[in-house]
């Protein structure tokens, strides 16, 4: 691999004054060791940041990805394993930065999860296709990952 790093040059920049997304994870894609859903996430509101635009970003986690949004004890009895939720932190920045993070109730129920298993300042929705289609019909972008 070369040291050298080419030049970017961004052909068509873009500049937002209002970005209203739900942001669809049903599984887990990684950039290394990072889910790349969460790290679009850190890129797009690191653009809002930039951009000093008005936002309403969620986040609807299902299916496979749903452990995501669980603490510690739950995530090691779900992922049979003895670590603790390792998403935590990344999760957690993002609500700091404004992103409101949603389980799918249907995700919860098939896997036995309550209010109670989740990381602070997450919410249950009724399910990830109702929340999805109600949310698009506010005006919210969907982005599938």
């Amino acid at each position: 691999m070369s040291e050298s790093k080419s030049n970017l040059f961004i052909d068509i920049p873009v500049e937002l004054q209002q970005v209203k997304s739900v942001h669809s994870i049903g599984s887990l894609q990684f950039e290394g060791d990072l889910p790349a859903a969460l790290f679009h996430l850190q890129l797009i509101t690191a653009d809002i940041a930039n951009w000093n635009a008005q936002s309403d970003v969620i986040v609807v986690f299902h299916t496979n990805a749903g452990h995501v949004t669980l603490n510690d004890a739950a995530y090691n009895a779900s992922r049979n394993i003895a670590t603790g939720n390792p998403y935590k932190k990344l999760v957690a920045d993002l609500i700091d930065l404004g992103v409101k993070v949603e389980l799918c109730g249907a995700t919860a129920k098939v896997n036995g999860w309550g209010n109670a298993d989740l990381l602070p300042l997450i919410k249950i929705n009724l399910d990830a296709m109702a929340r999805t289609i109600q949310l698009v019909q506010h005006g919210f972008v969907k982005i599938t990952e």
